[in-house]
């Protein structure tokens, strides 16, 4: 018989769903959104802190929690244990992002009666995300939809990076990824920021992603900024943008000036390291390059600001 599965991660959710697998998920996190289909399985977690505030009040709140608590978020232990999962799948890269393998390892050891086995993703590249959609398909017994899955993102990504080999123009490009205080994008960000044409500055590839100060963003001066805050829909971006505008110097900003200032989807794009990864560097490249690009996420996926 097939494992059952519970996943507490969007993204694992989002891949067990890409390998043909829905059938096997008995359970989700509060966060697990898409694909819709996911919606009816039971919420296996619940969040700590209010998320309808100002992104300084969410930080405020995750850093108070922090101090006391391994995560900003709690399993629920007795549901869990009700679903008997034969996989959990969770994450260790960051206690704010989604349920940690610590949060999940302390529950296991108080209730699950069978051996249930916990996965847990840490990818902070574009290979990484690519290696742990194989490797999530070899433990579930689903290699070959695997392979077949990374051979359609590749092919995604390689036309993109084939089409732009010859430009020689690539402008500099910032994405925010928290707004107070300020966060630029790190991880696979500045690396999918290249294969679409530009040259990230504020991040490097590979490392998490830094706290900097508004300053740092004046002296480089991008010219292009995008704002995709983590976990931010587009409309919730909207309501902390003017955050921005109140750095001093914005106004003189070359990408202020030039109306090269856009908002995407942190949430179900840019922060998701799922087969989605690859839409996010098609939205890139559509911001970055769009004589060369017009793939259809403008409105959904991004839109412009004008300031």
């Amino acid at each position: 018989m097939p494992d059952t599965i519970i996943s507490l991660l969007p993204a694992s959710t989002e891949i067990v769903c890409a390998l043909g697998l829905e059938s096997r998920l008995i359970g989700r996190s509060h966060q697990c959104d898409y694909p819709e289909s996911v919606q009816h399985l039971p919420v296996c977690s619940t969040l700590k802190i209010n998320p309808d505030v100002s992104s300084a009040a969410i930080d405020k709140q995750v850093k108070e929690v922090l101090a006391d608590a391994l995560s900003v978020y709690e399993v629920n232990e007795d549901l869990i244990k009700d679903l008997g999962p034969d996989v959990i799948i969770t994450q260790t890269q960051c206690e704010v992002c989604a349920i940690s393998l610590k949060d999940v390892e302390a529950a296991l050891n108080e209730l699950v009666q069978k051996k249930t086995e916990v996965i847990s993703l840490s990818p902070n590249t574009l290979e990484e995300i690519f290696r742990d959609i194989q490797s999530l398909a070899d433990r579930l017994g689903a290699a070959e939809q695997g392979r077949i899955l990374l051979d359609e993102l590749t092919e995604r990504k390689d036309l993109i990076k084939h089409k732009l080999k010859f430009i020689e123009k690539r402008p500099r490009v910032a994405c925010v990824e928290w707004f107070s205080p300020l966060m630029a994008a790190g991880n696979w960000t500045p690396e999918l920021i290249e294969i679409a044409g530009g040259e990230p500055v504020l991040a490097k590839s590979g490392e998490h992603s830094p706290y900097i100060d508004p300053q740092d963003l004046i002296e480089q001066n991008p010219d292009i900024i995008i704002a995709a805050a983590c976990g931010f829909s587009i409309s919730r971006s909207l309501q902390e943008i003017d955050t921005l505008f109140q750095i001093p110097g914005w106004a003189e900003l070359a990408a202020v000036k030039n109306n090269q200032v856009y908002i995407a989807d942190g949430n179900h794009y840019f922060n998701r390291p799922s087969p989605r990864i690859v839409d996010t560097i098609e939205i890139l490249a559509e911001i970055i390059n769009p004589k060369q690009f017009v793939f259809g996420y403008e409105g959904s996926g991004w839109l412009k600001f004008s300031v």
